[in-house]
């Protein structure tokens, strides 16, 4: 009688942790995806002229873009152009929804 009691808490206990791992993947894994996916999307997006916004808050205009790498143009000075990785960037605006 002892082992039957057992073997039903120890397979109670394997159906809790199962129904707490796919809420966990439901509302942490899942949406973490979803923005990588978007992410990833957004940076195979990126057009020569697009305003973009760093991971540091800097407004820039792209100038040039490689497989890997960005130059943005920062500020109203046209000399201040800086290369960066692609993943700096946070946000895009496209050429014709630019900021006026």
């Amino acid at each position: 009688m002892l082992l039957t009691s057992t073997g039903s808490g120890m397979v109670s206990m394997f159906v809790v942790c199962g129904v707490v791992w796919v809420m966990m993947y439901f509302m942490m894994l899942r949406p973490q995806k979803k923005e990588q996916k978007r992410l990833a999307a957004m940076l195979a997006s990126l057009e020569v002229g697009d305003v973009v916004v760093t991971t540091s808050g800097f407004y820039g205009v792209l100038i040039d873009i490689t497989d890997e790498d960005v130059i943005v143009e920062f500020g109203s000075n046209r000399n201040c152009r800086i290369p960066m990785k692609k993943a700096a960037i946070q946000e895009v605006e496209k050429q014709n929804q630019a900021r006026v």
